[in-house]
């Protein structure tokens, strides 16, 4: 995206928030991965220095630099003045924040003393759920179930931090009586296994940064070809949301470089029990003790 077609730029959060969803195509991932920060960390942009929101993103400077001018700024410093003050007043407390002011900030002075790593790190897990508890009634969870409960086939595709979320679920799915598939890719590439899903499949794609290839791929492909999507990710702007049908936004704490899955799983086991709980209300002679997920 050049400045001559750069947009006005967003007066709000507001604004930014829908520019960055409605203008997707016309930035690289890389800014997208920086406006999907920007958006889901407010507090961080409007007092760091782009140097330092590197650090704490993982994303390069020069992403937000570009995101910036992209968006019709003149650089960062002009984007930054859209988080401000009067957002940081009113927008709720992000995870990173709770976790870092409401459980204080979680640092592991000794490493080799397991017991209070443990201790951190269950704390982290903590926040995480109680900030999914205050935000999840803006979730799509029955709208979910409804669209997996009409799929012939549930082709689910998580790699790297994401492989164990979609490997419960493609087994809890087929445990409850539901046809689904993981896309693993053992023989042949993961786009060629999405390749056989007929018009009445649906692909769940879980994916968090750093967002995985192939991943990224196989939701195009499947998105290309017409099918829906649910995708389970951290961000309105992840690369996996495009056109999806749903979208589960979780937020789950990172602890020096360990992403916690607490949040993630109990939406994943929230969604089983409610599909199960449905099977049995439409079809009868389900027993869910023996369902054993």
């Amino acid at each position: 995206m050049t400045r001559a077609s750069a947009l006005p730029p967003p007066h709000d959060l507001e604004q930014f928030r829908t520019l960055l969803l409605e203008e997707r195509h016309r930035f690289t991932r890389k800014m997208l991965e920086a406006g999907g920060y920007a958006v889901s960390n407010p507090h961080d942009v409007a007092l760091s220095p782009v140097s330092q929101l590197a650090v704490k993103s993982g994303i390069a400077a020069t992403s937000f630099v570009r995101l910036a001018k992209a968006m019709g700024f003149n650089g960062f410093s002009d984007m930054q003045k859209v988080f401000r003050a009067p957002l940081q007043r009113a927008a709720p407390a992000t995870l990173e924040e709770r976790i870092r002011h409401s459980r204080g900030e979680q640092v592991v002075p000794d490493p080799d003393d397991l017991i209070a790593l443990t201790k951190s790190f269950s704390l982290a897990n903590m926040a995480s759920l109680d900030h999914l508890v205050e935000r999840v009634d803006n979730l799509p969870l029955a709208e979910t179930v409804d669209s997996i409960l009409a799929a012939r086939v549930v082709y689910v595709i998580g790699v790297d931090r994401s492989f164990a979320a979609a490997s419960y679920l493609s087994y809890a799915l087929n445990r409850a009586g539901v046809q689904s598939v993981q896309i693993l890719g053992l023989g042949s590439a993961l786009e060629d296994h999405a390749a056989v899903m007929a018009p009445d499949d649906l692909l769940i794609a879980i994916s968090f940064p750093p967002y995985a290839d192939d991943t990224v791929s196989v939701t195009r492909s499947v998105r290309q070809r017409g099918n829906p999507i649910i995708a389970i990710t951290d961000s309105p702007v992840s690369p996996i949301t495009e056109r999806c049908a749903h979208l589960l936004t979780i937020e789950d704490a990172e602890f020096h470089g360990f992403r916690s899955v607490s949040a993630l799983m109990t939406v994943v086991q929230a969604l089983m029990m409610g599909i199960a709980y449905r099977k049995r209300h439409l079809e009868g002679g389900i027993d869910l003790d023996q369902i054993n997920a």
